[in-house]
């Protein structure tokens, strides 16, 4: 409750004839009783509470000059750091942040790693989406057959900023699984797999390197795509990307794929898991991420 209110309440009992120890004991000690005979006296003499100064102590850190210079160093740079910020100002990180968040409004918000595309890649994007839009119905989009290539590795995966360990202390958290211990040069796997609303296709897994173009073409696809429309650096449009590839990862045993030959077997007995329902969701939302795209003049969609 803030000071204001509490004033209000104070005057409002001590005027309906409590005394200021009954309305110390109503507040459950929220204020001093010593504040309160001091508000009633003013009461008394001028009929309100009248305070020369704000309640509570002064500000040390938090002054209109600090919150004017954080504030002008947010303008000049887009990277702020408070730890950085309250060496400069001489003030605590603790500070810093009550500036940031509670005078300032501010919320930090984390980068967002996504495709560079160019003008004309979005032109593409756009083009591509009314293009589709345009000549197939709703239902023919659901036989199309989405493809994709991706790398994994023994370490698994492994997200710094979602993953957490609830413990009592950093000792606790460690033996808890806290811990997660990444290779120098772990083993690796390429695979490659298409899906469509029926489902996915069989896995094919190259074991002896990574995919270049002739090995792709020989491989996976009978014949080369001559008039391919797929526009340019757009996995935000592919099913795989947004939606297919993590459902199998988060499927794997990672705790057994301690070698690329159980991780291939991890491959091949976890892509039964992937659920049917997933995948035909993630198909039928194609056309809708297509309009998302020519909505936006082709940028990139955002989660």
């Amino acid at each position: 409750m803030k000071s204001k209110d509490i004033q209000d309440i104070v005057l409002s009992k001590y005027l309906n004839g409590d005394t200021p120890t009954k309305i110390f004991r109503d507040l459950s000690g929220g204020v001093g009783l010593a504040t309160i005979k001091r508000w009633c006296q003013m009461i008394r003499q001028y009929g309100s509470i009248e305070l020369s100064s704000p309640p509570g102590r002064p500000r040390i850190a938090r002054t209109s000059e600090n919150i004017r210079k954080v504030k002008n160093r947010c303008r000049r740079k887009r990277r702020v750091s408070p730890r950085k910020l309250s060496m400069e100002l001489d003030i605590s990180e603790r500070s810093v942040r009550r500036i940031l968040k509670n005078d300032l409004g501010l919320r930090p918000y984390k980068k967002i790693a996504e495709p560079a595309l160019s003008d004309d890649q979005k032109i593409k994007r756009k083009q591509f989406a009314n293009w589709v839009r345009t000549n197939f119905r709703k239902e023919e989009t659901l036989k199309i057959l989405f493809s994709d290539e991706k790398l994994f590795d023994i370490d698994g995966i492994y997200n710094s900023q979602n993953e957490r360990v609830w413990a009592v202390d950093r000792a606790d958290a460690d033996k808890r699984g806290g811990i997660k211990e990444k290779r120098k040069f772990p083993q690796k796997v390429m695979v490659w797999l298409g899906v469509c609303s029926k489902g996915i296709t069989p896995l094919v897994i190259f074991d002896e390197g990574t995919v270049d173009h002739a090995c792709y073409i020989e491989k996976v696809l009978p014949v080369a795509l001559k008039y391919d429309r797929w526009p340019p650096n757009s996995p935000d449009l592919n099913p795989l990307d947004y939606s297919i590839w993590d459902e199998l990862a988060n499927a794997i045993s990672w705790n057994k794929a301690k070698s690329k030959t159980i991780l291939i077997q991890q491959l091949k007995s976890s892509i039964n898991k992937v659920r049917e329902s997933v995948v035909f969701e993630s198909c039928a939302s194609w056309t809708n991420r297509l309009y998302r795209v020519y909505q936006n003049n082709g940028n990139y969609l955002r989660e």
